[in-house]
């Protein structure tokens, strides 16, 4: 277990320092392309440090190794109900990276388990993933970042951290409320229709996202996010994945189907990994994108 000690910064603001954490990397888990809106900051003087808004909340991870944590903008209490979730650290990475190299018997999936150590998938809030996962499709990161940006920032409840206006997640209803032209106008182009189109089906009770939450069976879950139109089994793996803790997604996109095709030619067992495979899934993506002798 964590140690746990709460302080305050001079200019006020509320924090918790974590000490031996099981391991974490903020920078490649916010590296990885699961999340949207973290993005590097250097305020506290963390070798590195991620600022962003989850769950309404805006908080800065700092962090100078693996094993250590600060978070400003929580306390203890907060920390324990929405940050420990969140960051996935009440979960045995230990383990599941041991099992998942014994599922699948290959050099190249214990490079990759290795290469992403300190990965961890965070538990997003739902809604948000399946909206910034429709956004998503044919589009990259930063384009991504600044979409899901200025939509929080106009239909986003304002919020402010050390004297810093920030912008909460908009709900469906405000979406919904604002229009298919207006999501247009944030320059989602095609999308917005999708988009239109979610938040017109939970709005109405179509589609029920704690359904998701609480369905065991994966493939009644796939089929269940693809009543949303423009969502097929990709988006839906990852909004499966990082917003609804459905860890046997293996969505896979352009990086993943070259890293198959080179380390897999022959196919990989997903059964065998069975609730690791979406972990399994970033530590082959984080390899194939980012190692350095590609």
């Amino acid at each position: 277990m964590e140690k746990i000690s709460a302080f305050t910064t001079e200019n006020g603001i509320e924090a918790v320092k974590l000490t031996d954490i099981p391991k974490l990397n903020i920078f490649k888990t916010f590296d990885c392309g699961q999340c949207f809106r973290f993005d590097p900051v250097s305020i506290f003087g963390g070798k590195y440090e991620f600022g962003g808004v989850a769950f309404g909340k805006y908080v800065v991870f700092s962090q100078n190794c693996d094993t250590d944590l600060t978070i400003y903008g929580s306390g203890v209490e907060e920390y324990e109900k929405i940050w420990r979730p969140f960051l996935a650290l009440d979960v045995d990475y230990n383990k599941i990276n041991g099992d998942i190299c014994s599922a699948v018997s290959s050099s190249d999936m214990k490079a990759a388990v290795e290469y992403g150590d300190g990965i961890r998938i965070l538990r997003q809030d739902g809604w948000e993933c399946v909206c910034s996962f429709i956004i998503s499709q044919n589009n990259n990161i930063p384009r991504i970042k600044k979409i899901v940006s200025s939509m929080s920032e106009k239909y986003g409840e304002k919020k402010s951290f050390s004297g810093k206006d920030y912008y909460t997640f908009p709900t469906p209803h405000r979406l919904f409320d604002a229009g298919e032209e207006e999501i247009f106008a944030l320059k989602t182009g095609f999308r917005a229709k999708y988009i239109y189109d979610a938040c017109r089906l939970i709005l109405s009770g179509d589609v029920d996202l704690n359904y998701i939450r609480n369905e065991n069976d994966f493939q009644k879950c796939l089929e269940y996010l693809c009543k949303i139109k423009g969502i097929g089994p990709k988006v839906a793996s990852c909004a499966l994945l990082f917003g609804f803790e459905k860890t046997e997604a293996f969505p896979i996109d352009v990086w993943m189907k070259r890293a198959l095709a080179k380390y897999f030619p022959s196919g990989i067992d997903l059964n065998a990994l069975g609730k690791n495979a979406g972990i399994a899934q970033q530590y082959l993506f984080y390899y194939e994108k980012y190692r350095q002798d590609t």
